[in-house]
């Protein structure tokens, strides 16, 4: 399954980064919500796991989403008393060591197959394609902090397609119907390849980087902080509030907010 190697790679990217950083670095808040990046490598790290166990342990899968409900402390918390007795090089390198493992049990895996979580049954093709996702958009606030501009790969086409196939998602979870249907998006890939998808309209479309799309839908960008042309009132609400993960509805980060830091921080 092309997904599994997507988020190996994707997870090896992010961890070359943070390999560079200084210890103290992680103990620092990023712009997303005072997150340290040990906030960031605990969250990955933990769901990494329980993407492991849809497929290897069902059980145990079970087992934390039922301790989760039930400690009423939050989920960072949670991520915290499982994985805070490692200090940061240690949190790495067994972040690191296990996300090549999930790689390996999801290229195995049947991509149809229905597996267990936190909220309806999803394939398995969905779950690891969500794992790169999480990854890639957690690992914008990293790149953000260290001062490092993101050199994307056409793997990120997982991601887009994502975004695409949670418009109407975005909508349902703030318990709203659609303005009309998807807008066209005309997308330029990292590798410089177009990427289009839905019906053709001049009327209602999104043209740009796909990376910058990308960075909407996860909201790791406000749609102004982008070079990204929507032309039409749907492609224009769409962006606004524009949600591919699960949960209750985010509102995207206020203009100007997320950027990539001027100077690393040390």
């Amino acid at each position: 399954m092309q997904q599994a190697e997507d988020f190996r790679q994707e997870t090896r990217a992010l961890s070359g980064l943070v390999a560079t950083l200084h210890h103290s670095q992680y103990y620092l808040p990023t712009q997303f919500r005072d997150w340290t990046v040990m906030d960031v490598l605990r969250h990955l790290h933990f769901w990494n796991g329980m993407a492991h166990f849809q497929i290897s342990d069902p059980d145990t899968l079970a087992a934390h989403l039922k301790a989760i409900q039930a400690s009423g402390a939050g989920m960072r918390a949670y991520e915290a008393k499982q994985l805070g007795h490692l200090g940061e090089r240690a949190l790495l390198e067994e972040w690191s060591d296990f996300a090549e493992e999930a790689a390996d049990i999801f290229a195995e895996a049947d991509p149809k197959a229905r597996l267990k979580w936190a909220g309806p049954d999803m394939s398995a093709r969905s779950s690891i394609t969500a794992r790169q996702m999480e990854t890639w958009a957690h690992g914008q606030e990293i790149f953000d902090f260290a001062s490092v501009e993101r050199r994307n790969e056409d793997r990120i086409s997982n991601i887009v397609t994502l975004g695409v196939n949670t418009f109407g998602w975005t909508y349902a979870t703030r318990r709203q119907t659609p303005p009309g249907p998807m807008p066209h998006l005309a997308l330029t890939a990292p590798s410089g390849a177009s990427w289009t998808y839905g019906e053709a309209s001049q009327a209602e479309r999104i043209e740009g980087r796909a990376e910058e799309f990308c960075q909407v839908v996860t909201q790791t960008r406000n749609i102004a902080d982008t070079a990204l042309k929507v032309t039409g009132p749907v492609a224009a609400d769409w962006m606004s509030k524009a949600q591919c993960f699960a949960g209750a509805p985010a509102e995207p980060p206020a203009p100007g907010t997320r950027h990539v830091l001027r100077r690393a921080i040390s």
